[in-house]
């Protein structure tokens, strides 16, 4: 199944894709959560209701894509965790050793922006960056998970693009502030479950795309930390709840790293794309005085 969060004029809502339609659960379903995170807590057999009611639902249920604005897959998600230097070339393209114990730090909510909406170039830097990035959204309850049973945590799998603003990430030894601007971290377009890919969405080709130019194109089988091995490490410390995200970090290729270096300015367009899971785009647009 395939969840699309989104607006529509002041309604927020949530829709099921089915090939080319866009099914409104609120439609559809009325009795379930009319939100992601709502219908994620409320167990797998609300995930299957959802299902069945958006497969048998008529024509009155479809939404037109034109009408919505696409919002971050997980609008209000509690936590974000980012892995960084979880490919090996890319920790080597930064001139950086793979790290014995991940590099861990924390996105906000406010920092996410959905398909189709502006990443937004911040006034204060022109180190605007990509990195693509499979994000991994957390379906239940979960703490000291085992890494052979870790999986069993996963609602599904998105697109991602970490947008990170060089400067400000170097400014300190903690990662935080440059990857927290406004706007910047693109999350979509839409939740595919886990029962559509492979396990921990492991062997599908990940790259970015700038201006229809490819410039990240790897692997997630290259990953170091996988999906389970960063949902055992994680829920040791923190307990992780239905509607968290955990991002798995980006292959090499990213803007800075190239000679000369490659970021993003207004008027560009980024993609993410992931086998299977789907392609996140976004414009690139000046932040608003």
């Amino acid at each position: 199944m395939r969840l699309v969060s989104f607006r529509q004029g002041k309604r927020d809502g949530l829709a099921v894709r089915i090939h080319d339609r866009l099914v409104d659960l609120s439609v559809a379903a009325p009795q379930l959560p009319g939100q992601i995170r709502a219908l994620l807590a409320a167990g797998p057999q609300a995930l299957s209701a959802a299902a069945d009611s958006a497969a048998k639902a008529g024509a009155s249920a479809d939404l037109d894509p034109a009408s919505i604005e696409y919002l971050p897959v997980v609008p209000d998600a509690g936590k974000i965790f980012c892995l960084g230097l979880n490919y090996a070339a890319h920790a080597a393209e930064g001139g950086n050793a793979v790290p014995a114990y991940p590099a861990l730090f924390l996105r906000t909510a406010g920092s996410l922006t959905g398909h189709g909406q502006p990443i937004l170039h911040s006034r204060l830097s022109d180190t605007l960056d990509f990195e693509a990035e499979l994000a991994v959204v957390i379906g239940r309850r979960v703490r000291r998970a085992a890494v052979a049973d870790a999986l069993e945590a996963v609602a599904g799998y998105s697109c991602f693009n970490d947008g990170s603003v060089r400067e400000y990430q170097r400014k300190t030894t903690q990662w935080t502030i440059g990857k927290n601007f406004e706007s910047t971290g693109g999350f979509g377009p839409e939740l595919v479950t886990a029962d559509e890919l492979p396990a921990g969405a492991r062997g599908l080709r990940i790259r970015s795309i700038l201006n229809g130019k490819t410039m990240q194109d790897d692997n997630t089988a290259n990953m170091i930390v996988s999906v389970a091995d960063a949902i055992a490490l994680i829920s040791d410390c923190v307990t992780l709840e239905p509607g968290d995200v955990i991002v798995m970090g980006t292959p090499s290729g990213v803007g800075y790293a190239r000679t000369p270096p490659v970021f993003m300015r207004a008027g560009d367009v980024c993609e993410i794309e992931i086998e299977g899971v789907g392609k996140l785009s976004n414009p690139i647009a000046d932040e608003p005085v």
